[in-house]
């Protein structure tokens, strides 16, 4: 009897299986060596990447937390990873181990040309030189320009003023506060960066806004996780702007407003602002091609702190408005203060910490990679694994916190009412690469909050329900939608 049509590609595709089926066992045998943290049964191939619900991706780790403990391993595809829950754990990892897991694991999903092969501005940037010089010149800068100073206080104020008459604007009646909120805390970080703020009603501002926020979407959730398991999809033509559709638009936004400032800069003057610092860097060094002062990583530095400084502070004052209307009692306590103030108002102090505690805006730290082999918690992790860092599991620590899922301000206030700082506050992650935008952020959320408080009382409108404090899960986790009143006191 003949061959089948087709029966000569049988050999071919049982030798693919078990090649396959070889380099999987081969990248997952360190779970057979002794000392390798305990995780869930991988399949073949795809490895636990199924088993995660990337809607919520906390609860998952929860859930392997509860029946694997602090330390477990995941084989996602062909790359090991290992999650992190828990202070001491995480504590460890971060700052114990800190100059061994400092560094990111490939993100291939995000070096395509959108973004720029060789640019990864300070966020996602190995650690290495080149992420130190970019580190130290935003932190050095950011401090120049007014960072902790008197004058950033009266800058942010400032704009607070400004979004105090934009809800004056609503007279009371329903809206949601989002926008608004997005405007007036990208209008600091841009003021930073451009030396310019935007008008509200600004047309091209809201257009950006729109574009960033989409971006946000596109690059959450599964698909960029499965596209950096798998890597060889992303050679498939079209496939990674059909899976980030706004990515380029998202870099032509910064490459645009750069073009504009360029045209008004001059190397002879004092720099205005974080872009022209970084200008006359890549002016000090042309002809050194081992500087990290380029224009592609202008434009990714930019990128990172524009879209960080903009949606991390901005979702957290938006969970504020949202637990304040739930939580009306706590309102009256505030007033409009001075940063000196803040010493002096430990309860309020208390509400703003209990904010991001609750809130847990970013659950899940960036990875991290362990550069050498490492030993958490008695468990052996092998270099070039995978670190994520279950930040949730540390601000909802119920060993921690008296009532670690319900919003009470008390976990930061000792018997006499003086104010206590928690070891297990980290919403800006620890060690090398706690955020570097900490300070604003810390700055912008009292004073936009006091000056809110202070002018206005909030309330759920009349003849709504009541609203959710459940999350809505992607970059960053937000509050369900709602609306508010804002009444002139």
């Amino acid at each position: 009897m003949g061959l089948l049509p087709g029966d000569g590609l049988w050999p071919v595709a049982i030798f693919t299986v078990i090649f396959i089926l070889l380099v999987d066992l081969m990248h997952r045998r360190q779970r057979w060596t002794a000392g390798y943290p305990p995780g869930p049964v991988a399949w073949p191939v795809l490895g636990n990447l199924l088993q995660m619900d990337y809607r919520n991706t906390p609860h998952s780790f929860h859930k392997l937390r509860c029946r694997y403990g602090d330390v477990v391993s995941l084989q996602m595809a062909w790359k090991p990873v290992v999650v992190i829950s828990g202070l001491k754990a995480v504590h460890e990892v971060l700052v114990t181990c800190g100059e061994d897991t400092a560094d990111r694991p490939p993100l291939p999903a995000y070096e395509n040309p959108g973004f720029g092969p060789k640019s990864k501005g300070v966020v996602l940037a190995p650690y290495g030189p080149e992420w130190r010089e970019q580190r130290r010149f935003c932190v050095s800068t950011l401090r120049n320009f007014g960072l902790g100073r008197k004058s950033l206080e009266h800058w942010v104020t400032e704009e607070a003023g400004h979004l105090c008459d934009a809800f004056s604007d609503h007279a009371g009646s329903p809206f949601n506060p989002k926008t608004l909120l997005n405007k007036s805390v990208c209008n600091v970080i841009s003021s930073l960066i451009y030396a310019q703020r935007f008008e509200y009603g600004d047309p091209y501002f809201t257009s950006i806004l729109k574009i960033i926020e989409e971006h946000l979407e596109d690059v959450s959730g599964f698909i960029p996780e499965a596209l950096n398991m798998f890597p060889v999809l992303l050679s498939i033509p079209g496939l990674a702007d059909k899976a980030f559709p706004r990515q380029k638009v998202f870099m032509a936004i910064f490459e645009n407003l750069l073009s504009e400032h360029k045209t008004t800069w001059d190397p002879s003057q004092p720099p205005r602002d974080l872009t022209d610092a970084f200008l006359a860097e890549v002016e000090k060094a042309k002809g050194n091609p081992e500087s990290s002062f380029n224009d592609e990583n202008l434009r990714m530095v930019v990128a990172d702190l524009f879209t960080a400084g903009m949606v991390t502070t901005s979702t957290t004052l938006s969970w504020a408005l949202l637990l304040m209307i739930l939580h009306p009692d706590v309102q009256w306590q505030a007033r409009r203060p001075e940063m000196a103030d803040q010493a002096r108002m430990p309860y309020t102090n208390a509400v703003v910490h209990e904010v991001q505690r609750f809130a847990d805006i970013a659950p899940v730290n960036f990875p991290h990679m362990a550069s050498r082999d490492i030993e958490v918690q008695g468990f052996r992790i092998p270099k070039g694994t995978t670190l994520i860092t279950n930040l949730s599991s540390v601000l909802k620590d119920e060993t921690v916190w008296e009532k670690p899922l319900q919003f009470h301000p008390e976990h930061f206030l000792d018997a006499q009412g003086h104010f206590v700082k928690h070891e297990a506050f980290m919403p800006f992650s620890a060690g090398r690469r706690v955020c570097l935008g900490e300070p604003l952020a810390r700055m912008e959320l009292f004073l936009f909050f006091t000056c809110l408080l202070q002018r206005f009382s909030f309330s759920v409108p009349d003849g709504q329900p009541r609203p959710s404090d459940h999350r809505v899960f992607a970059i960053p986790v937000a509050p369900s939608p709602y609306q508010l009143c804002a009444v002139v006191r």
